[in-house]
């Protein structure tokens, strides 16, 4: 056996760096080898061919990413035009503006002339309110027991609510000059339901006293506290349920440029001795945000 020796080792070198000096002078450097692109498709059937399912199974994979952020983009675009779309139709610039609680921590009111106040206001385009009456639970019937109210509260409601807040009546009618003096009430969407009220004529029993719906208002969805509840005229609130006369809620339409302006100076309108007993709210806001939560 024989082993080779550095002479020859140089001697094969020497004879490499010969020959491509050789290759140099008759036509330049030696090319490098390449697959050509027959070679590449050829050896990538192969692969394919060799292994049917593992190709079907990547193939289905990337297919179904991609549907999946497709539909993904598809349904937030979609949510974000739908919402868009109400909030156009709706309009976003109704404020609210509610009793809070004064610096000892009790439960504030308004004053009786809220609505007056914020009318005076330049930019304010309309005005309303409404008032919570305390212990005057709504109930089908006398004979339902009393703890098993539902959740339902009267409120007396200005004849303007419905143009403010951008509700719609479903059945009957809203409250006007006549029906607001006597004991006549328009439901809430989830107020009928839960009373099982379906159309208007029908009785319930409101703070001990039997009252007459004539009408049903659809979910309003900028004013959800509407919902639940049995609305009165402010004549009969008085003198069959005793109200006090001091709103709850003001609701004000004001024009869309000055919305940040008005609602700077919506508490100290409605209570210049105690602004910081107002809250003040844009609907439109806790809608966008709900509507973020669900997503």
């Amino acid at each position: 056996m024989t082993t080779s020796t550095p002479a020859s080792d140089k001697g094969k070198e020497s004879t490499a760096a010969q020959r491509a000096a050789s290759a140099r002078r008759r036509g330049g450097a030696l090319r490098r080898s390449r697959l050509r692109l027959g070679d590449v498709l050829r050896l990538g059937a192969t692969g394919i061919r060799a292994r049917p399912t593992r190709a079907f199974l990547s193939a289905l994979g990337i297919a179904i990413g991609i549907a999946a952020m497709i539909a993904v983009v598809g349904i937030s675009a979609s949510s974000r035009a739908q919402l868009s779309a109400q909030l156009d139709s709706l309009g976003t610039n109704l404020l609210t503006a509610s009793a809070g609680q004064d610096l000892f921590g009790n439960k504030s009111s308004l004053p009786e002339d809220s609505v007056g106040k914020v009318r005076l206001i330049n930019q304010v385009e309309q005005a309303s309110s409404t008032g919570l009456i305390k212990n005057s639970l709504v109930y089908r019937s006398p004979l339902i027991d009393k703890n098993a109210s539902g959740g339902l509260s009267t409120m007396v409601a200005d004849q303007s609510l419905l143009d403010v807040v951008a509700g719609e009546v479903d059945k009957g009618t809203w409250l006007n000059q006549a029906t607001s003096q006597y004991p006549a009430t328009v439901l809430g969407a989830a107020a009928a339901q839960r009373l099982g009220v379906v159309s208007p004529g029908t009785q319930v029993w409101i703070g001990g006293k039997w009252f007459t719906v004539v009408g049903i208002l659809k979910p309003v969805v900028l004013a959800p506290e509407l919902d639940s509840a049995a609305l009165v005229g402010k004549q009969a609130a008085t003198s069959l349920l005793g109200y006090d006369s001091k709103p709850t809620t003001v609701y004000t339409r004001i024009q869309d440029k000055s919305v940040a302006s008005v609602r700077d100076l919506l508490a100290p309108s409605i209570s210049p001795q105690a602004p910081n007993e107002v809250k003040v709210s844009r609907p439109s806001d806790a809608l966008e945000a709900k509507n973020a939560a669900d997503k």
